[in-house]
């Protein structure tokens, strides 16, 4: 049997062969008396030019090709009945099949494989019905599609009724149970599988790796016969998921042959871990193994180039983006937003989004979202009004950026009417993160007991975020009871949070409360709580150096004169100055 979709490239017809069977001659404008075929192997030529040609979208010639065809056997219908639905016209692929003189198993099977590409599930169910007499194909065909379409238990109860099954039934089961979360009732059947594949295996662990259960994927992973590309990608996966980026390192070197999805879960692993530089460094020797990225790739880069405040290794990847002459999707167009707002180029972060030609939800709460981190209070409140009047209702995240902007300007007011209007007339729900924005806005203008009473009167227990903000107000107010309170629910929440013993010791040591001050870096020693470095990063020409907390580096002490120098530099600068102006 033939199915276009095994055929990679188009075959261009040669002279002969458009000679035999259209009767014309391509160098010259006249029919030629069409040659009747008589033989299996014509057909069969003829097959699989049909084939080719739908593969390689040429629908047309495909069509021309048919419908010259003296003779036609049931696969040259299943050809292009097949062709047309995978170049999506499924309702010439119905014609088609109604036009059939005879149909054999494959021909109903292809409908219905039709009708579940195209989201006619309906559609398939009825075509196998019909069907005459089916195969295991057919089963396996509706269970894929049930699954597809999140109808697990009607494609369990087929799977039930299956008079035989072969190890791609199990496996479209299994993937079924591990989509609907149901990991137990999965590995029950994947046990029972006679024969396992690579794919059964692969469906499992990565339902493991997609619920969490890390360390039964590993012991899955262990007991693999043969490992493949696409298992030791799902457990890479799986590592980055868990912090673990050396071990997955390690599995992505064992693989031989590196495919665009091995590089890009890598890639995205050490951008999901915060290591920005060991990302790039990554999709560099990628490119220059000769592998072409894809638009995961380009979005998960850029968003290392975010981590990284780099512009210029930024506006390299949106070159990239352009030269590959990849299409700037939304979600591309976003992270290039969002990256070049990291990078402060806000007027570039707007061209970009003015470049997109129907912004959703997400594009403008991106824009929002830039301007506000900036600063520019008018402008963000502006996009916001543009965004309703192309038709957008604002949610949780939109209400988040506009609180900001409120804060980044100290307007407390309009915060509070900004959170009020929320509620009222959007019927947004607050969340812990709008309450932060607020105690934060309150806490920065020094009104601390009013920011305390708002956290008194959530509907919910305040999260970590909501404490550190009234916090880190007390220290820059000296309020030394609300610092206490605060840190102590920071502590309840949280006993190995350094950041609030360390901000709590400072506010004793900013009231003079010395003895305080040694009781809590007593009570951090106890707890096993150490403070944790500081670090920062610059990009100097190409480069990107990262700076930490600490006194580890080789050269410490020079770096520390260094320092001494640019002090002293700087308070000499101080002193002229105060003595131009007195």
């Amino acid at each position: 049997m033939l199915f276009p979709r095994y055929f990679k490239q188009a075959a261009a017809l040669s002279t002969n062969f458009q000679i035999l069977l259209f009767g014309v001659c391509p160098s010259r404008h006249f029919l030629l008396p069409p040659i009747r075929l008589i033989s299996a192997q014509q057909i069969f030529s003829c097959n699989v030019q049909i084939a080719k040609l739908a593969r390689s979208g040429k629908m047309e010639a495909a069509r021309q090709l048919f419908d010259k065809m003296p003779e036609r056997d049931v696969v040259s219908w299943n050809a292009i009945v097949a062709a047309y639905w995978q170049n999506g016209d499924i309702e010439e692929s119905k014609r088609m099949f109604n036009l059939m003189p005879t149909r054999n198993v494959v021909s109903w099977n292809s409908m219905i494989a039709g009708c579940i590409e195209h989201e006619r599930m309906e559609e398939a169910c009825a075509y196998f019905h019909a069907m005459p007499k089916r195969n295991v194909a057919s089963w396996n065909a509706m269970i894929s599609g049930f699954v597809r379409n999140d109808r697990v238990e009607e494609a369990a109860r087929l799977f039930e009724e299956m008079p035989k099954r072969n190890v791609i039934s199990y496996t479209a089961m299994v993937d079924g149970y591990t989509r609907n979360g149901e990991i137990d009732r999965a590995r029950a059947l994947f046990d029972q599988i006679p024969g396992k594949n690579a794919v059964s295996w692969t469906v499992m662990i990565s339902g493991y790796v997609e619920s969490g259960r890390f360390e039964e994927a590993r012991g899955l992973f262990d007991e693999m016969p043969e490992k493949n590309v696409v298992t030791l990608t799902a457990m890479i996966t799986g590592y980055c998921k868990e912090g673990k980026m050396e071990d997955a390192r390690k599995l992505f070197e064992r693989i031989q042959h590196k495919d665009l999805v091995s590089w890009n879960a890598i890639i995205g692993g050490y951008v999901h871990n915060g290591q920005g530089e060991e990302a790039l460094k990554l999709h560099s020797l990628m490119m220059e193994t000769g592998t072409r990225p894809d638009h995961s790739t380009m979005v998960v880069v850029v968003t290392a180039c975010s981590l990284l405040a780099s512009l210029q290794q930024g506006r390299q990847a949106h070159a990239i983006v352009v030269k590959c002459g990849f299409k700037l999707t939304i979600s591309v167009c976003n992270t290039l937003i969002t990256m070049y707002s990291k990078c402060g180029s806000i007027h570039e972060s707007e061209s970009v989004f003015r470049q997109i030609h129907s912004p959703d939800l997400v594009s403008w709460n991106t824009v929002i979202a830039a301007y506000a981190q900036h600063g520019h209070y008018e402008i963000a409140l502006g996009l916001f009004d543009e965004m309703g009047t192309n038709g957008l209702k604002p949610d949780g995240i939109t209400f988040l950026s506009v609180l900001s902007a409120c804060g980044h300007v100290g307007k407390v007011k309009e915060s509070m009417d900004w959170f009020n209007s929320m509620v009222e007339e959007y019927g947004v729900t607050p969340r812990a993160e709008h309450y932060s924005c607020l105690v934060d806005i309150l806490s920065r203008a020094g009104q601390l007991e009013k920011a305390y009473d708002f956290i008194r009167q959530m509907p919910f227990e305040a999260d970590g975020a909501v404490w550190g903000a009234l916090l880190g107000a007390c220290r820059v107010h000296q309020n030394v009871e609300l610092g206490k309170l605060a840190a102590e629910k920071l502590v309840e929440l949280d006993p190995h949070n350094s950041g609030a013993y360390v901000m709590l010791s400072n506010i004793y040591a900013a009231a003079g409360m010395w003895r305080e001050v040694t009781r809590v870096r007593g009570l951090m020693k106890e707890q096993g709580v150490k403070k944790q470095p500081g670090y920062s990063w610059m990009e100097i020409g190409s480069q990107v150096h990262l700076f930490s907390g600490g006194g580890l580096h080789p050269e410490i002490d020079r770096i520390h004169l260094e320092l001494e120098k640019i002090s002293l530099h700087m308070k000499i600068n101080s002193d002229i100055e105060d003595l131009i102006f007195m």
